[in-house]
């Protein structure tokens, strides 16, 4: 196993940072998994490098421990609204003259839709090959060994803030590793929750998060359009701290209270309310009415001591809104795209705030669109406590690892090369202190 290729991903959110590591066979067999509370981030950003140092470096450290392997390269992901896409062509004359496509002519015309003019504030995170035209025949996929004498592609362009990625990576050298990738989150989560088919047909992906929204439109099986919405899970926490007068805390338990709730069970409750309607008078059917409305909270223990509140309060009033606006935000970055009529797929939703109760009847009721709720797939391995939505992002980096050429090859403890180390002026120091015991 020494010579196993090793895929180590970083998904750093506003709320958590995950570390996945899983070694690359045929499979992506999962050998790792740590989580931990992110601390010096906000709406995907670091605000605090040192607190993201201590954070990344406890989840990197949880995860290797797990997977028995050090870890040299990583690839993280990157988020927030600072991040833009445009699309972009370029267009080349066939090199060979035999008039044969290689792959040398692809990197060219990539390299010329790479050429725009950006902002010197802003760099490229990824220019992705929508589809190539050669001599005029359109939606070719891949176009080397084909014969032509001129080379077009249509890119996708996704760009970040200069000084958000040299934080990121300042942050991740600091942890004592090399940031092999930087992955835009939203794209990320799209390779672990989409199937072929759906980005074929054309699908929004819908990633909420706690402190902001990715969005990814595929339309003929690649991605046409990337954004960030300022806005995320977090705020319907806020929501409940307001109107329940309790701590963000408490309002988060009572949201993931709710949502851990199995839906059989509010349907159970519901059927036993219609039966009892049938068997007892009015005033027994208003009584088991409001029974059935209420949550026990009493054993999520909260400072606040809240027993008992309506369950209709909590989802109607409060809930309900928060995630009705999130979507209208999201319909109306639809439209911006002009690919909104292109999406027979619908949407999928994930993130942590995929879990969020009612999240996928607001998102049809507001969208009018097919939902369903995005599961990450396509890996073996320690995947029970990752099977779901929160892991979509962090399950996607290993994927994207996994197709990627240079995979970082990982030793087991006591026999890795040493990580680069961020010491600067140290070794001078150590030195001259040694000779000054010298006589």
């Amino acid at each position: 196993m020494n010579d196993a290729k090793i895929v180590v991903g970083i998904d750093i959110g506003t709320s958590k940072i995950v570390t996945l590591i899983a070694k690359v066979d045929e499979f992506v067999n999962v050998l790792g998994v740590s989580e931990v509370k992110a601390s010096g981030i906000r709406k995907g950003q670091i605000v605090d490098i040192e607190d993201a140092v201590i954070a990344v470096n406890s989840s990197l450290e949880g995860a290797e421990r797990m997977a028995g392997y050090s870890a040299s390269k990583v690839i993280v992901s990157i988020g927030g609204s600072q991040i833009e896409s445009l699309n972009s062509k370029g267009v080349v004359a066939v090199s060979n003259p035999d008039k044969e496509i290689s792959e040398t002519d692809v990197v060219r015309v990539i390299d010329a839709a790479k050429a725009i003019s950006l902002p010197s504030s802003r760099e490229i995170l990824h220019v992705l090959p929508r589809n190539y035209t050669v001599d005029g025949q359109e939606g070719i996929r891949d176009p080397i060994g084909m014969t032509g004498v001129r080379l077009e592609v249509d890119t996708h362009i996704v760009s970040a803030l200069t000084t958000s990625i040299k934080n990121l990576e300042k942050a991740i050298s600091e942890v004592g590793v090399e940031a092999q990738g930087i992955v835009f989150s939203g794209y990320a989560s799209s390779m672990s929750v989409l199937t072929d088919t759906e980005k074929e047909l054309g699908v929004v992906l819908v990633d909420i998060g706690s402190g902001t929204t990715d969005i990814s439109i595929f339309v003929e099986g690649s991605v046409a359009y990337s954004s960030v919405l300022p806005i995320g899970a977090r705020h319907i926490t806020n929501d409940l701290a307001i109107g329940l007068r309790i701590s963000l805390e408490s309002a988060e338990k009572i949201k993931l209270f709710l949502s851990k709730a199995p839906r059989d069970k509010f349907l159970s409750s519901v059927e036993e309310e219609l039966a009892a309607e049938e068997r007892h008078e009015s005033r027994e059917k208003k009584t088991d009415a409001i029974r059935a409305d209420e949550i026990d909270l009493s054993t999520l223990a909260l400072p606040e001591e809240l027993r008992k509140v309506s369950k209709k309060t909590l989802v109607e009033g409060i809930i309900r809104p928060r995630l009705n606006e999130i979507f209208t935000m999201i319909g109306l970055e639809i439209k911006k795209s002009g690919f909104g009529g292109l999406t027979p797929a619908g949407i999928v939703v994930t993130g942590g705030g995929a879990r969020t109760v009612g999240t996928q009847e607001s998102a049809k009721r507001m969208l009018a669109m097919p939902v369903r709720i995005g599961i990450p797939t396509g890996m073996k391995g320690i995947i029970d406590e990752i099977q779901d939505t929160p892991y979509a992002t962090a399950v996607g980096l290993l994927l994207y690892g996994a197709k990627t050429e240079n995979i970082s090859q990982s030793t087991p403890f006591g026999f890795s090369a040493m990580p680069k180390l961020p010491l600067g002026k140290l070794p001078k120091k150590i030195f001259s202190i040694i000779r000054s015991f010298i006589p």
